[in-house]
Order: C-alpha cells, then sequence, then structure tokens
C-alpha cells in the first residue's frame, strides 16, 4: 500500500496560504463590486453538475476531458465544472427564463480540469466573470468589452491588450462569397490559425483566395485598413462585421493597446460573430477571455448572449490585491472598546493570549499603546 505525505495535494491542485488567499479574495471582490455598478448580480452555481446537464452546454469541451465521480446519492456520473460560463447559461435559460432581459449575471468561484497544459500547469483555477443573456448586438459587445477592462482596472492591472477575432468567419466565407468543399474547411481552419500561408496555398485555389486574411492581423488599426481592403475584393460581405468591430473599438480608452486576429478560433469554439482576448503586460498567455455566444433554451431555441470571463491567478501570484492590511497586536489588558473603535476604523486586530506574544510574528505593524496604535 502506498503512503502518501499528509501533506501531499494532487497533481496541478495547491492551496493558497496567508497572505495570497486573502489577495485572491480581495481580486475578486474588486472585480464582482465593478460589474455590480454596471447592473451585473452575482450567482454561485453548484462546483459539481449531472455530466450529461453539463457536457451539452460545454460546446467545447468532451465529456472524457472533465474530473468526473459517480455521485453514491443518485448513483449518476457528476463532473465537477471546468468552466463557469456553462453554468450561468443553464441558470439563465432554467431557473430565470423568464426573468426580463437583457439579463446581467456576475459569479466567482474555483474551475477544475482534467488535465492541465504545459503554459498553465494548474488544474485549479479561480475564474470571474460576467455574462449578458439576451442579446449579442455591438451595444452588447461595447459593454462586455468595457466593462471587463475597467474591472482589471479596478484590480490594478495595466498595459492591457485586447486582441479581436471573428469565430466564426470561415464558416460565413465559405458558406457564401468564398466557398469551399466540406472536406477542406478545418484544415483552412488549422492554416489560418498556424498563419501558414505556403499550406494555405497548398489546400487549392479556393484556400489560397483566404490568403489575405492572414495579412490581416496585428495592430488594430492597420490590420482592419487590410481586412476592409479584403471585404471589397468580395463585395462587402463582411460590412456588417467590420462595422461592429469599428464600433466596438472607438469608445476604448487610448491606454488599452488594440490587436486583431480575425480568424483566431483557439478557444472560441463555443463563440459565434465576436470574440476577444485579454492579455496584460509583463504576463505569458492571456488572463481572459470573452465574447459572443448563443445559449440553448428549453424549446429547443437558441437566446444570444455576450460575456467574459477572467482567470486572475497569474496576476495574484505576481502580487496583485495584495496590499498589505494595517493589522494591529492587542496586549493582554487591551481596551476592547478602543480595540472596537479601531476595527470600524479599517484596522485588523490580533489579540494576544497569553505572555510573551511577539505582535511582529503574527504579522502586525502596529501595536496598541495605551489607546494609540505605535508602529513597531
Amino acid at each position: 500500500m502506498t503512503i502518501f505525505p499528509p501533506g501531499l495535494l494532487p497533481e496541478g491542485l495547491s492551496d493558497r496560504l496567508p497572505p495570497q488567499a486573502e489577495a485572491s479574495a480581495r481580486l475578486a471582490r474588486r472585480v464582482l463590486d465593478t460589474v455590480a455598478t454596471h447592473g451585473y448580480e452575482r450567482v454561485m452555481p453548484p462546483l459539481a453538475e449531472f455530466e450529461e446537464t453539463l457536457t451539452q452546454r460545454l460546446k467545447s469541451m468532451r465529456a472524457q476531458d472533465l474530473l468526473r465521480v459517480v455521485d453514491p446519492v443518485s448513483q449518476r456520473t457528476l463532473a465537477f465544472r471546468p468552466d463557469m460560463t456553462a453554468q450561468a447559461g443553464r441558470i439563465a435559460a432554467t431557473r430565470l427564463a423568464n426573468a426580463p432581459r437583457p439579463l446581467r449575471l456576475s459569479y466567482a468561484g474555483p474551475v477544475i480540469r482534467l488535465r492541465a497544459n504545459q503554459l498553465r500547469p494548474e488544474r485549479e483555477r479561480l475564474q470571474v466573470g460576467a455574462e449578458l443573456i439576451g442579446s449579442d448586438s455591438v451595444a452588447a459587445a461595447v459593454e462586455i468589452v468595457n466593462v471587463a477592462i475597467e474591472a482589471l482596472q479596478a484590480a490594478g492591472v495595466t498595459g492591457i491588450t485586447i486582441d479581436f477575432t471573428l469565430p466564426d468567419l470561415i464558416d460565413s466565407l465559405a458558406a457564401g462569397p468564398l466557398p469551399l468543399a466540406p472536406d477542406i474547411i478545418e484544415a483552412v481552419r488549422t492554416e489560418l490559425d498556424a498563419k501558414d500561408a505556403g499550406a494555405l496555398t497548398a489546400l487549392g485555389p479556393d484556400a489560397a483566395a483566404y490568403l489575405p486574411l492572414i495579412e490581416a492581423t496585428g495592430p488594430f488599426h492597420a490590420a482592419m485598413d487590410r481586412l476592409e481592403a479584403f471585404n471589397a475584393r468580395i463585395g462587402g460581405a463582411i460590412d456588417s462585421r467590420i462595422a461592429g468591430l469599428r464600433a466596438i473599438a472607438k469608445p476604448i480608452g487610448w491606454d488599452i493597446t488594440l490587436t486583431l486576429d480575425p480568424t483566431e478560433r483557439h478557444g472560441f469554439e463555443y463563440q459565434n460573430w465576436f470574440g476577444f482576448s485579454i492579455f496584460a503586460e509583463g504576463f505569458i498567455g492571456e488572463i481572459g477571455r470573452g465574447g459572443s455566444y448563443a445559449i440553448a433554451r428549453a424549446d429547443g431555441t437558441d437566446e444570444p448572449a455576450m460575456g467574459f470571463s477572467l482567470y486572475p491567478d497569474p496576476l495574484i501570484d505576481a502580487g496583485f490585491g495584495g496590499e498589505s492590511p494595517k493589522r494591529l497586536f492587542l496586549p493582554l489588558g487591551h481596551d476592547p472598546v478602543r480595540a472596537a473603535d479601531l476595527r470600524r476604523e479599517g484596522w485588523q486586530t490580533v489579540a494576544a493570549l497569553s505572555e510573551g506574544e511577539d505582535g511582529a510574528a503574527q504579522r502586525c505593524s502596529h501595536w496598541l499603546n495605551g489607546a494609540d496604535p505605535t508602529a513597531y
């Protein structure tokens, strides 16, 4: 029998200790408070659901990619959530099906995946986000993108980059102005994602017609000019998408870097006309993403929606949300009334339980000297 050390955790799972655990809660709180000022109300879905219920709404993930267990009560398979967006969609389509639209929901909590990747070895991550359900209009996209930016700025994040994409662009073009045989559509998507012009050309003349989309990538305004030139060559088939991107970008502050990759699909499997990734200076990989999608209603129809999710663990590891609190040591015999007053003023107090305790060792910056906090 293998005996594991008592402190050993499964691969990809870890504890958050003081003060990082507090920093995590503080950062999540700032994001949630920010989206709440825009009318987004908090929901708290469970950590696990019946597998079939969850997988019906996780279009980007297969059942075998989920961490699953058998429920001893129902004897049915449960799956731990790898994403909270799908759960917010379930709540909107069932419990809040009759709530007025547009419906604005927010959430925060841990999500867990069966496997990690090399870029992010953690299998459990914190997810914080907001969903606007009942509209996938340009106005909804403007709101979602700007609320996401405002939430990150409230958490102290600077050097933000927003990378826009049009997830279903290839499907739309292949079904209309630039027809593609069904058996090469996925290959065209793959080579566009890889920005491999040679491989795209090798797929044939129909695929080669998509080459200008590789060039329409990079800093937003220059890439949009190239996308508009491509649009002119195909008879204005994507006029509405271009107008939408321009409208979404227009109110974004000058301090935010904007880029465009119109054919990016990785991670946007369930988004439709619009998507975006969020990056921050000094961090490898994205710290959030969002876009438009559809929620399946109980009657079989789809409801439009728009949202974003942030994954702030790298921010927490880098010290965001970790401002030192005012922590005050209360020696034996202190005045409890004065201590209560100081707590109301924002101090955290740590009361001595025996003689000889060291307040500095308790991470206190001050001690109560009579009626006044005194620095160590």
